[in-house]
């Protein structure tokens, strides 16, 4: 389109820690201009990540289409590392395991 300018989206900051004697590798602290990101442990369910981050794997970065994804934390989802509901099916729980129960 003759005209107009034509603009590339800015790819999102990574956020996180380096390794211990590792370069950053480009690691940033979200900026002030961007919404803040929040991770939230659901009780006996995911993790809710909002925000602007890329997320991860050992193969590179995860593809994502939305600004809040759950993520697995019970270790049996299918659709790794997103949450697909099976922590429902096996029981998973984010309480501590105390077999003697409280008060003991």
């Amino acid at each position: 389109m003759a005209g107009r300018a034509q603009f590339a989206p800015e790819p999102a900051p990574r956020v996180g820690r380096a390794a211990p004697g590792r370069d950053c590798g480009g690691l940033v602290t979200p900026a002030a201009s961007h919404p803040p990101v929040t991770i939230t442990a659901c009780p006996d369910g995911p993790l809710l990540v909002r925000g602007d981050v890329e997320i991860m794997a050992p193969g590179g970065p995860v593809p994502r289409t939305r600004r809040t994804v759950a993520l697995c934390r019970c270790g049996v989802s299918m659709i790794k590392p997103f949450c697909d509901g099976t922590h429902k099916l096996v029981g998973f729980t984010t309480a501590p395991n105390d077999p003697a129960g409280p008060g003991s």
